[in-house]
């Protein structure tokens, strides 16, 4: 069965074009009647003025009641108001008022045009009257010159009243046509519109997001091409939408998965996309950021010239600068033009960096070098000097020769500890860095007293007692030669500056998240300016006691490293003329 077109549908709603075109007919007929029948008014009223002027008596001063009679009379014969006035405006004659009772008609528009020479008409309300009239004014000429006027006048209410009764009728005529119209043309427009408001449905139901809605086919062949169309559009926008999404997904977890934070601005440096470690590090929120300038976003200086300089010359550019809202982090950026598939400028990407740790590497890399070569250059400028002392001929001198040998030993040992001490750290950074260091389950007393074993002959030397206080039953989770080398450290420093007969107290105890072990000596005590720099590498408080006591500098560093290999940390009280107390904080075992 063939469907109905919808032009066909459509055939019967031209009743309704018609019915406006009825409308539009009355109104312009119902115009046009009241401007013919004013013009018509105005002819009947220009006739009769000209008839009466042409009969008029004499215009003078001494005729004036003769004047007045003449248009009571007239007015009889002629059903108009009739009024004449003087050149001066002053009303001699009215049909209708005592004329001395009547005020100056010289202002009045159309006694004005005719003074002129011209026929006169307007309409105004007549307050003599007390309602609106049309009036038309002729001049009255004596030898050229217009000595008077003659006014004719009449009621507009009468062509109101005519044009009442004609709209009255024309205003039933098109209510019995727009019913006839109205019941007509119902059937059909539910059927034109039944499957358009099926169609309208379905599209909200597309633009709610519902795409996997399908518009059901109509009996109108071009609505159900429409619905064909539709429901193909919304399987393609469906699919393109899941693909952008996941285009989408994919883009932000690539943002978000990098540790470099990337920014976006367009070419009026609004930010248009930011990924986490961005936000992250300049403390902004990515939604609300969003739309908003750099210059309210992230308030550094040299981050928006970099942009700034980006967008205006098209070209890469990168710097470096400092952020200090969380310490002092150094960072690196660099800024692209961001452009579309054709090639067009849409603004910068900015990739930034945090260098703050290859700053520091750096910072102690040189520090390293610089506190190693001072350190090598102490004994070999020593060996050195006692050598070129035994060349010059002491070595021809026995006591002599003993001592400048015994020195070179001393400083030969002092470079082997060092040397030893450098290699120590080096290999716990590096087991640590690749979690090679094993940690087992084992008792800290036992690692505790095998370190005091070690250090049992120095403190024997110097009269000095170690006192152990752990429980047996206490066991971490540790490397044992590694704590074992970091506690003999620890006690190895303690004695060192511990004066003679004094006593070091070693202590381990367990709270509820962590092992502590303390070695406490009643030593010179450390001046407080030194506590947060002393456990790094070559950091001294007294550099030549340091040195004098066989130090090299590095064994509270390979302390903190292993504590850190351990996943905990160390600390220290101090203060001086008070001894020092070192703390090992160790994770306890989980489960």
């Amino acid at each position: 069965m063939r469907k109905k077109t919808i032009l066909l549908q459509l055939y019967f709603s031209y009743l309704l074009i018609i019915l406006l075109a009825l409308s539009a007919v009355s109104w312009y007929a119902s115009r046009t009647y009241r401007k013919f029948h004013l013009e018509e008014t105005k002819r009947h009223l220009s006739a009769a003025a000209n008839l009466i002027q042409e009969s008029l008596p004499p215009i003078s001063e001494g005729n004036l009641p003769a004047l007045d009679a003449f248009c009571k009379r007239m007015a009889e014969i002629s059903s108009t108001r009739i009024t004449i006035i003087l050149a001066t405006g002053t009303v001699v004659g009215d049909s209708e008022r005592d004329p001395t009772l009547m005020d100056n008609h010289g202002d009045r528009p159309e006694v004005i045009s005719a003074f002129t020479g011209l026929e006169g008409a307007s309409s105004r309300y007549s307050y003599t009257l007390d309602k609106e009239m049309l009036y038309v004014a002729v001049p009255v000429s004596r030898d050229d010159d217009v000595v008077g006027v003659v006014r004719t006048s009449l009621p507009l209410q009468d062509i109101r009243k005519t044009m009442f009764h004609l709209s009255a009728e024309m205003l039933v005529a098109a209510m019995l046509v727009a019913a006839a119209a109205a019941a007509f043309s119902f059937g059909v427009s539910r059927r034109i519109t039944n499957p358009l408001r099926e169609l309208k449905e379905g599209a909200e139901r597309f633009a709610d997001g519902d795409l996997a809605h399908r518009l059901a086919a109509s009996d109108s062949h071009e609505t159900a091409i429409l619905a064909e169309a539709m429901n193909r559009m919304a399987a393609e926008l469906d699919q393109k939408i899941h693909d952008a999404v996941q285009k989408k997904n994919e883009h932000e977890a690539v943002l978000s998965s990098m540790k470099e934070g990337v920014l976006a601005v367009d070419s009026f440096e609004r930010l248009i996309s930011l990924n986490q470690a961005a936000a992250q590090l300049f403390r902004v929120n990515p939604l609300s950021a969003r739309g908003q300038s750099i210059q309210e976003v992230v308030r550094n200086a040299d981050l928006q010239r970099l942009i700034r300089k980006a967008v205006e010359t098209n070209e890469p550019a990168e710097t470096e600068f400092v952020l200090y809202d969380a310490g002092e982090k150094f960072i690196h950026a660099q800024a692209a033009p961001l452009r579309d598939v054709k090639g067009r400028s849409r603004g910068t990407v900015v990739v930034v960096n945090d260098i703050t740790n290859v700053r520091r590497l750096e910072n102690v890399r040189r520090d390293l070098v610089a506190n190693v070569s001072h350190e090598l250059k102490t004994p070999i400028t020593s060996i050195k000097g006692s050598v070129e002392t035994l060349l010059d001929g002491a070595i021809q001198k026995p006591d002599d020769a003993a001592k400048f040998l015994s020195i070179i030993a001393k400083q030969a040992d002092r470079l082997n500890s060092l040397i030893d001490d450098l290699l120590t750290l080096a290999r716990i950074e590096q087991e640590t860095e690749e979690e090679r260091i094993e940690l087992t389950a084992a008792r800290i007393i036992d690692i505790i007293r095998n370190a005091i074993q070690t250090c049992e002959q120095k403190a024997s030397e110097k009269r000095i007692e170690i006192v152990l206080s752990c429980p047996n039953d206490l066991v971490a989770q540790i490397n044992p030669p590694l704590l074992e080398q970091a506690l003999i450290n620890l006690i190895d420093n303690a004695l060192k500056y511990s004066d003679p007969d004094e006593k070091v107290r070693i202590s381990a105890d367990s709270s509820n998240d962590e092992t502590i072990i303390s070695v406490c000596d009643t030593g010179c005590g450390i001046a407080e300016e030194h506590l947060p720099r002393l456990f790094e590498r070559f950091y001294r408080v007294d550099k030549a006691r340091s040195r004098k006591l066989g130090g090299t500098g590095l064994g509270l560093a390979i302390v903190k490293h292993i504590v850190q290999a351990h996943g905990g940390r160390v600390s220290v009280e101090s203060a001086p003329g008070k001894g020092s107390t070192f703390r090992i904080h160790l994770p306890n075992i989980q489960g």
